[in-house]
């Protein structure tokens, strides 16, 4: 089993930033790919970002490319999310989530934060 619990979230500007950290516990951490993704209010949960193993090969959403960047510290068991220029649409519950082998896809993810919720105004 994997813990992950996300920290990080709230009510943030439009045109500001965000930096979220999901810290993981109980199997080798190094183990995992790792995977951000939000869920809007009425929407499907939307993949955000994910990261390799080693940290070296990382994948972003359409939405969020060029204005997010995901990292990871192996040593610290945690992995970040960091998004600028806001906008009121990334209002959203983000989770960090576990998987094997690296993918954009929710489904194949082993293991789920609880989520924290970010809301950006205007």
């Amino acid at each position: 089993q994997v813990q992950l619990v996300e920290s990080g979230g709230g009510l943030l500007q439009a045109g500001g930033s965000l930096r979220l950290s999901c810290a993981a516990s109980g199997r080798t951490f190094s183990n995992y790919a790792m995977g951000w993704f939000r869920q809007a209010p009425g929407k499907e949960r939307e993949f955000v970002a994910a990261i390799s193993r080693s940290g070296i090969t990382k994948s972003y959403g359409n939405s969020v490319r060029g204005r997010t960047t995901i990292s990871r510290d192996n040593a610290e068991n945690t992995v970040y999310l960091q998004m600028n220029s806001l906008k009121l649409e990334d209002t959203a519950v983000y989770y960090c989530a576990a998987t094997v082998a690296l993918t954009h896809q929710a489904m194949n993810y082993d293991y789920w934060g609880q989520g924290t919720q970010v809301t950006v105004s205007s």
